[in-house]
C-alpha cells in the first residue's frame, strides 16, 4: 500500500541508492490521498509530545492544508478571511468552552 509524499521524496530516495516506486495520481485520487494525508498529519499532531515536535506536525499539516485548498483554487489568504469572519460571527477557540 503506499501513501502520498511530499515531491523531493523520490529524489531523496534515489540520492540514498534506492530506486523509488511511483506514479502521479489523477485529480480525484490527489483529493483523496490529501485528505488521507491530512487525517495522519492531524493525528500525529495529536500524539507528538514535545512542543518542537507540535511545530514539525503542525507544519505538515499546514503544508496539507494548503495543498487541499489548491485543489479547490483557494489560497491560504482566503483560508484566514473566512476564519476570520467565522471568528467575528461564533468566536474562536480561546475561551475553552466545552458544550454539555
Amino acid at each position: 500500500m503506499g501513501k502520498l509524499v511530499r515531491d523531493r521524496i523520490p529524489e531523496i530516495i534515489r540520492a540514498s541508492g534506492r530506486t523509488p516506486d511511483t506514479r502521479q495520481l489523477d485529480a480525484d485520487a490527489y483529493e483523496g490521498a490529501l485528505h488521507d494525508k491530512l487525517a495522519e498529519e492531524a493525528r500525529e499532531l495529536r500524539e507528538s509530545g514535545s512542543p518542537e515536535h507540535v511545530l514539525e506536525e503542525a507544519a505538515d499539516v499546514l503544508e496539507v492544508l494548503t495543498a487541499v485548498v489548491a485543489c479547490h483554487g483557494y489560497t491560504l489568504d482566503d483560508v484566514r478571511r473566512k476564519a476570520e469572519e467565522k471568528r467575528d460571527e461564533r468566536g474562536g477557540f480561546t475561551d475553552r468552552i466545552w458544550l454539555e
